[in-house]
């Protein structure tokens, strides 16, 4: 037998996949993700409200279809669970799949809407022993994992954070991955941000919604944020944002704007006064490798990556391995935490927003 039959032979069967939600991320990040890991995974149900779309995904990997939660996790072939369903439903689905017995869970971010559930959510997941990953694609970047390595006492001595990021809007991206199916409707105009609930919203939204990606970096260098005080912060047209906080000793700036620009950009920075650390993150929908890292201190820089495989296919990897015993989970006190630290930015930078609207009136 030759060592490649060999080990075929002895290499764990394929883990069967359940999906909730056959929306643009399951169509063009995570079947994309799977079908790499082919040897790893196999799609084994998918579940949508419509039974149209559920269909139609379902056929592209060959899995059964349905639009009952509780009709997927009944599926003794579903032993991985991936929540892609809309915010608000994320805390009852992880809760549910752990209650079924499943191997492991993958929940797209936010996994929930609040302390309060994010806690409950836990407890469920220690009384099953079902473990339990946020889809933070950039927390398991090789090229972010080598820096976090390699930068030795950056994370005590930074004093200044930043992630910024400069994307087209997604369905540019989407559309190279695959072909999306009933792709959910773009507002035909920018959102009137004259109106405090928009602004509100919008502020709330990017936080949630695109600056969560790159928080649970933020939170390796502010590890406590009870002092947390957003200085500033602005909604951008037609969707973005400028926030400037501090917390913990650190200043973080986060800034964000989506437009027709071509080229995008996604860098994460820390600066202390003798080093400095630049993560350029490729684009989420692009199966284009890692992040690099660059780590300088003046004399010298140090790079990290290109490296093969992306956060997404990184973050599957970890999960098969939490699924077959061999990884432990992440802390449910650092998940909470930077759950919290999101939500704690999101009300403090609306507030803000809100405040500097009224004084501008």
């Amino acid at each position: 037998m030759s060592a490649v039959e060999q080990q075929e032979t002895t290499a764990p069967p394929p883990l069967g996949v359940g999906i909730l939600g056959a929306g643009p991320v399951t169509q063009a990040i995570h079947l994309p993700t799977l079908a790499r890991l082919t040897h790893t995974f196999f799609v084994a149900h998918v579940m949508d409200v419509d039974a149209g779309i559920a269909e139609s995904v379902a056929g592209r990997v060959g899995a059964r279809f349905s639009t009952s939660v509780q009709k997927l996790l009944a599926d003794p072939e579903v032993e991985v669970v991936v929540i892609c369903s809309p915010h608000q439903f994320h805390a009852e689905q992880v809760i549910a799949a752990c209650r079924a017995g499943k191997r492991a869970i993958l929940c797209e971010k936010p996994f929930a809407m609040s302390g309060e559930e994010a806690a409950r959510i836990s407890e469920v997941s220690t009384e099953t022993g079902v473990p339990i990953i946020v889809g933070a694609m950039h927390t398991f970047d090789p090229g972010w994992k080598a820096a976090e390595e390699a930068w030795g006492d950056l994370a005590d001595t930074a004093h200044t954070l930043r992630s910024s990021i400069v994307l087209p809007p997604n369905p540019r991206f989407e559309d190279f991955a695959t072909e999306v199916i009933n792709r959910p409707v773009t507002p035909p105009a920018a959102p009137d941000l004259r109106d405090p609930t928009v602004l509100e919203n919008s502020i709330r939204g990017g936080v949630m919604g695109l600056a969560i990606h790159d928080l649970p970096l933020v939170r390796r260098f502010v590890p406590s944020f009870t002092d947390l005080e957003v200085l500033c912060a602005e909604a951008l047209e037609p969707f973005g944002y400028l926030i400037l906080a501090q917390a913990d000793g650190r200043n973080v700036d986060l800034q964000a704007v989506m437009s027709d620009s071509w080229e995008p950009e996604w860098t994460f920075e820390a600066f202390s006064d003798t080093k400095s650390l630049r993560v350029t993150f490729t684009p989420s929908y692009v199966q284009a490798g890692s992040a690099v890292a660059e780590i300088s201190d003046g004399e010298k820089t140090q790079v990290f990556g290109p490296f093969d495989a992306n956060g997404y296919e990184a973050e599957w990897q970890f999960l098969a391995l939490l699924a077959r015993g061999e990884a432990s989970p992440p802390s449910a006190d650092t998940l909470i935490q930077d759950l919290q630290f999101a939500l704690a930015i999101a009300d403090a930078a609306a507030s803000a927003a809100l405040k500097r609207q009224e004084a501008a009136a």
